[in-house]
Parts: structure tokens; C-alpha cells; sequence
């Protein structure tokens, strides 16, 4: 079965991170990454910018109305994500607590919709 891996966290934890955390982050993450690319259970996986950086898109009365921002104010936000093809919620699970990002903020295991 599918699963998205959410991953979320406090931006200004990162905002305020030494050049040094900094890297001691993407080192971690690049060894998670390569051991999950190795497994052959990773199907994808991206970091997102920052939230000031999104666009919320709304249509409201049959017009497009974008606000700056994300929608609802939130200590955590979603910072990237993986997915997962895995053989069951235990496993998905299993690799969701070896992201990185689960050491401080939260992962979201969500099954992926599957249509015929």
C-alpha cells in the first residue's frame, strides 16, 4: 500500500539553526534519504520552501481569490514529505520514525487513495 510521510516542523527552529545545525540536519536526512532510496520502498520525496512562500487558492463565486501565506496559523508546518510504498501501516510507520524530522516535530502517515 501507498503512503504519504507529512513531514512537519516548527520553521523558526530552522530559521534560527546555526550554519552548523544546519548541516548536522542535512546530513541526517541525506543518510535517511539514501538508505530509503536503497530500500526500494521510497517512490518520491521533496522538501518544500518556506510557508511565507506558498499561495493559498481559493474560488469563491466563480473567481480565483490567492491570499500570501499559509491558510491557518500553525506552530508546525509542512516542511516536505516522502512516499511510501510499504507493505502495511506498521511498516509505513516504521520509516516514518526514521525521518529525521520526527526527532522535534511530527511525521503524518496518510494512506495514499487508491482509484481502479
Amino acid at each position: 500500500m501507498r503512503y504519504m510521510l507529512l513531514i512537519y516542523g516548527d520553521e523558526s527552529q530552522m530559521a534560527s539553526a546555526t550554519e552548523g545545525q544546519m548541516g548536522q540536519v542535512m546530513e541526517a536526512y541525506n543518510k535517511f534519504t539514501a538508505d530509503f532510496q536503497a530500500s526500494g520502498k521510497m517512490l518520491g520525496g521533496e522538501a518544500l520552501q518556506p510557508t511565507p512562500t506558498a499561495t493559498v487558492v481559493r474560488v469563491q463565486d466563480g473567481k480565483t481569490v490567492t491570499t500570501d501565506g499559509p491558510y491557518a496559523e500553525t506552530k508546525e508546518a509542512l516542511g516536505g514529505y516522502y512516499a511510501i510504498d510499504a507493505a502495511d501501516l506498521d511498516e509505513a510507520i516504521a520509516w516514518a520514525a526514521r525521518i529525521p524530522g520526527a526527532q522535534g516535530g511530527s511525521i503524518e502517515v496518510r494512506p495514499i487513495m487508491e482509484f481502479e
